[in-house]
């Protein structure tokens, strides 16, 4: 896959910071901004100790710190900041290219993606299915490899190939293979818009590479994004069910203070009518307490009490 050339270090820098969740560029430009601020502090001369010629060299290691550290507190934090907003845009463009492809009605969207977004997409895609993805291009000493992805203590290479005008060959494959064995990957993905040649198919066959064209790339988008789907619906109604639950139960649930009522005050066996806690006076039970009914003498039904 065409690679842009990069124009500068600092442009180098910026894209490897960019890397990086856009929170973390942040806690960064105000680390760096930290610590550089403190080395930027004016030279004292009692900070300089010794004599002679160690005097003039601490003199002259001081004045180059100092300077690059005055320069360089504000130089760093904001290209820090401008990673976090590159960051920050990045993965935006790559939920919206997620969505586009999910919403179209076949493969044919990968084709007009360029280069850049159809690696966003297809590390988003496997973001999507749990794995951490992190986005290195293809363009190094790394034989190809444009996405590195973790899922636990395993590793997985994948290599991102957006051709429509011709099938991805065994060459290509043969070349993820190499780096897989030296780095001591898992398993790889060779992912494609298009095709890939019988030579290429055939290659796999036994190997833990995973070919994956355009027809297959756009359906398991489709499915993750439904599955996220699902999963972000089921967290939304889970509270909302919980409340009903539990106004539910609270409706079927009798009022503390009436099923109190109803075990410290039983009804008359004989009428119905309630019954008062009262204790006998008279006879063998004399002392006992015991249920009698509230319409006494009227009724003369009793319970025993306890």
């Amino acid at each position: 896959m065409a690679r842009r050339k990069k124009t500068s270090p600092l442009e180098d820098m910026l894209d490897l910071l960019a890397m990086l969740p856009w929170w973390v560029c942040v806690v960064l430009a105000a680390v760096s901004y930290f610590l550089l601020h403190r080395l930027a502090a004016p030279i004292q001369a009692s900070d300089i100790q010794g004599q002679g010629g160690a005097m003039v060299g601490a003199m002259m290691q001081k004045a180059v710190i100092h300077g690059l550290a005055t320069a360089g507190q504000y130089i760093v934090p904001l290209l820090c900041l401008a990673a976090a907003a590159l960051s920050a845009w990045r993965r935006k463009q790559r939920q919206t290219l997620v969505t586009d492809v999910a919403q179209a009605r076949n493969a044919d969207a990968l084709d007009g993606m360029s280069w850049r977004e159809f690696e966003l997409l297809v590390g988003e895609a496997y973001r999507l299915q749990g794995y951490r993805v992190t986005e290195i291009g293809g363009g190094g000493p790394d034989g190809g490899v444009d996405l590195v992805l973790a899922k636990g203590s395993e590793k997985f290479f994948v290599q991102c190939k957006q051709w429509k005008a011709y099938k991805v060959g065994v060459t290509t494959v043969r070349e993820l293979y190499g780096v897989m064995a030296a780095k001591g990957a898992t398993g790889g993905f060779v992912v494609t818009s298009g095709r890939f040649t019988a030579d290429a198919k055939d290659f796999v066959q036994g190997r833990n590479i995973e070919l994956i064209d355009g027809p297959r790339l756009f359906a398991m988008i489709q499915k993750a994004r439904q599955a996220q789907g699902q999963s972000a619906s089921a967290q939304r109604e889970a509270p909302s069910n919980a409340g009903i639950s539990k106004l539910q139960a609270s409706a079927s649930a009798p009022e503390p203070s009436v099923a109190a009522k109803a075990t410290s005050q039983p009804e008359c066996p004989r009428c119905g009518a309630t019954m008062a806690l009262r204790t006998a006076r008279h006879g063998a039970n004399a002392g006992n307490a015991f249920w009698g009914c509230s319409t006494y003498p009227k009724c003369r039904g009793t319970v025993a009490a306890g």
